[in-house]
């Protein structure tokens, strides 16, 4: 105690008043924590399924195991073997990226284009075009699939009525079938790309486009010179959801060609993995096919990822 009755000030200091407190450190479990949730969920939605599939396809697994008559025999790469060897299997593969190529390119270059389309019309114009798309994006797939072999129907479709075609079938010939189940896939997925396309554009600041303009530049000179790179993490992403769509269409296929096509003309690996797993009950051959499906849409997905990191692109 100091003399005239003040109070000594300890040793050890005071807080200063002004002084502010320190930031509290986030430790680096906080994250996982909150993606837990998620990630339990994921887990329980893929993970085990691809176990179960990645068992089943080294086993030897048909109807005589499922109906216990016959012990589960273990194979190893068995089955890789048999489908390796088999001629048709590389003919399936060679139509699935051929066509699940085409597919891409076309369902980015209409959902593309009708996003610029969009911001050049008025709200009415945009709002039928947005809700027409979305009414598209929402049929299911059986759905819009039987309604398009409706329309090209050789007897009673009002296509061939209005191109003077008479009773011409669209899915005789190969390309042809393969033609009118590209429209249809593009049909129902091209809404996705324009709206999220659309999206991106609305937010590039509208004075990079006037002074484009300005420039003299042309509308496509736009698109690639300006919006492309300024929207190439948008179009990644849109991309990638489009190859991994594509690549595994079941239901188009299946439902508008019959389950194939004749004698299997319009078969991709998805419908031929269904073929060998319930048509002739051979699921370990079924699974060995879904795998390999698996591992190409992987790889296909990190080479695109890694070629993007080496061009300086931030996703």
């Amino acid at each position: 105690m100091r003399a005239g009755g003040g109070f000594s000030r300890p040793r050890g200091g005071s807080r200063t008043s002004g002084t502010a407190p320190r930031p509290r450190t986030r430790r680096p479990s906080t994250p996982w924590l909150y993606l837990a949730p998620a990630l339990v969920v994921l887990g329980g939605l893929l993970a085990y399924p691809i176990y179960q599939i990645g068992l089943i396809s080294v086993f030897h697994y048909t109807q005589a195991q499922v109906s216990g008559g016959e012990p589960t025999t273990f194979e190893g790469f068995g089955n890789y073997s048999r489908l390796f060897s088999d001629g048709q299997f590389w003919e399936v593969l060679l139509a699935t990226v051929v066509f699940a190529a085409a597919c891409v390119v076309s369902t980015l270059a209409v959902g593309c284009a009708l996003a610029v389309l969009l911001t050049r019309v008025r709200a009415v114009p945009r709002l039928a075009l947005m809700l027409a798309a979305l009414g598209a994006w929402a049929t299911p797939a059986i759905t819009g699939s039987t309604v398009w072999l409706f329309l090209f129907d050789a007897d009673f479709g009002p296509v061939n009525r209005v191109l003077g075609l008479g009773d011409h079938s669209w899915t005789y010939g190969r390309f042809s079938a393969f033609f009118l189940v590209l429209l249809e896939v593009v049909w129902c997925s091209f809404p996705f790309v324009m709206v999220t396309v659309y999206a991106g554009i609305r937010a590039v600041p509208a004075e990079v486009l006037e002074a484009a303009a300005l420039d003299g530049a042309s509308q496509w000179r736009i698109w690639r010179s300006v919006l492309a790179p300024m929207l190439r993490p948008i179009l990644v992403v849109v991309t990638i959801q489009s190859v991994i769509w594509d690549f595994k269409v079941f239901t188009q296929i299946y439902v508008m060609t019959g389950g194939g096509g004749i004698a299997g003309q319009n078969l991709v690996l998805n419908v031929y993995a269904y073929q060998k797993a319930f048509a002739s009950s051979q699921y370990s051959l079924g699974a060995a096919i879904g795998v390999v499906m698996l591992l190409i849409l992987l790889a296909v997905t990190l080479v695109y990822l890694r070629l993007l990191r080496r061009q300086g692109e931030e996703l």
